[in-house]
């Protein structure tokens, strides 16, 4: 029995080695949307705590992708995000990280 713990163990550990590296490689392959997802999943943002403000979307993305200020109740400060990956996710996908109703196929809401 102990002479099959040592190489599980080591199967275990070399599962993790590989899959670290991965992990990071594939942000730079998940193209510059998933690149801004990345920064701010690494930032802290998570999808679903915008009540405490650091929600994933309303926190991190959308200021980012409209170039705005994050809301007040931000708890957490933006990733460094180059302005040249914020142009290409928006040249790949021109309704991510923008308002519902832009997503949706609607009119943006005009500024009052």
């Amino acid at each position: 029995m102990m002479r099959y713990i040592m190489p599980i163990g080591r199967l275990c550990i070399l599962g993790i080695g590989l899959t670290i590296p991965l992990a990071t490689a594939g942000a730079r392959e998940q193209g510059p949307c998933g690149q801004i997802v990345a920064a701010c999943e690494s930032a802290g943002f998570v999808h679903g705590a915008a009540r405490e403000g650091a929600g994933l979307r309303a926190d991190c993305i959308n200021p980012i992708m409209q170039g705005r200020p994050q809301p007040p109740r931000a708890s957490k400060p933006l990733p460094q995000v180059d302005p040249q990956l914020v142009a290409d996710c928006k040249a790949s996908d021109p309704r991510f990280g923008q308002p519902k109703a832009v997503r949706e196929g609607g009119s943006q809401p005009s500024p009052q």
